[in-house]
């Protein structure tokens, strides 16, 4: 039996939301537990949290990785969000730094201290690529049974990669992307013949006047349907915008999930470079529970 430091943190907890829970194993190094013991935790805590994080000292940095019940992710945001705002909060040598610099899968995302004027972290997505996926508006309708017309002809569909490979579908309404259902395993084989890794479905409508967008972002190929509040899915909107030339790179607020009245907030900012702008999402997080996790063979 091995014995782990272990936390379930919501991240993007804002209000009455629920934000999105991460299950995050703090390791000693990062030889304390096999990719495949990593793996197995994951699989214990399906349907409980989406994604694990194993957090270790790396050359001085702090290491990330991320494992879903189905497979290893090569990004998750809001298990970024979860253990970044923690561990700033509960240790004073990394709350004095403005920025720090984590290490995951051999990118070196910053991550902007806003804790005190915002309660949030801010974490730089990576840098995006672009790609027109050679699928027609009637295939992804199909796929996520709506009606074609529903998709937005004002707005183009796009990949885009920004940690995931994340296909971005504009919709007509806010009620379209409400009364969504699709199915999962119908989804999931449509993104697996794709390599698509999620979905990101959005309107310019949104339910509180304050917000920017409103987003839903179904993730299948990970073994659940729906993740309720999505740091790199959004960060690839972002980039989509700016591709777009939509947006100046000023604060956005994203609203995602199911709820009308209550949905989860993602904040996106852009810096100012003019060579290789960077997409920063952001907020804040909260621990739910807090022990030891017990992985036995």
């Amino acid at each position: 039996m091995q014995r782990f430091r272990f936390k379930k943190i919501d991240a993007f907890v804002e209000g009455q939301s629920t934000g999105n829970p991460a299950g995050c194993v703090y390791l000693p190094d990062q030889n304390a537990l096999s990719a495949e013991g990593m793996q197995q935790i994951a699989r214990e805590l399906a349907g409980f949290v989406s994604e694990v994080v194993y957090v270790y000292p790396d050359e001085g940095h702090t290491g990330l990785r991320f494992f879903s019940s189905e497979r290893e992710v090569a990004f998750c945001g809001h298990g970024t969000i979860a253990v970044m705002y923690d561990l700033i909060k509960n240790n004073a040598e990394l709350a004095r730094d403005p920025i720090t610099r984590i290490h995951v899968q051999g990118r070196d995302p910053l991550v902007r201290n806003e804790i005190a004027s915002s309660d949030s972290v801010f974490i730089s997505a990576p840098q995006p690529e672009f790609l027109t996926p050679a699928l027609t508006r009637d295939d992804i309708a199909a796929a996520l049974k709506i009606p074609p017309g529903e998709i937005s002809k004002k707005d183009r569909i796009m990949l885009v990669n920004a940690g995931l490979a994340t296909l971005l579908v504009p919709l007509t309404s806010l009620d379209t992307l409400l009364s969504l259902h699709p199915d999962q395993k119908h989804l999931r084989e449509f993104c697996l013949a794709n390599n698509i890794e999620i979905i990101l479905v959005f309107s310019g409508e949104v339910s509180i006047k304050e917000n920017n967008y409103r987003t839903r972002v179904f993730a299948p190929v990970f073994g659940y349907l729906e993740d309720p509040a999505t740091g790199s899915g959004n960060a690839a909107l972002g980039y989509y915008l700016l591709h777009a030339g939509t947006w100046d790179g000023h604060m956005l607020r994203i609203e995602q999930g199911r709820s009308r009245e209550r949905p989860n907030i993602i904040r996106l900012v852009s810096d100012a470079s003019k060579v290789q702008r960077s997409v920063f999402f952001g907020g804040n997080s909260k621990v739910r529970i807090e022990g030891d996790y017990l992985l036995h063979p």
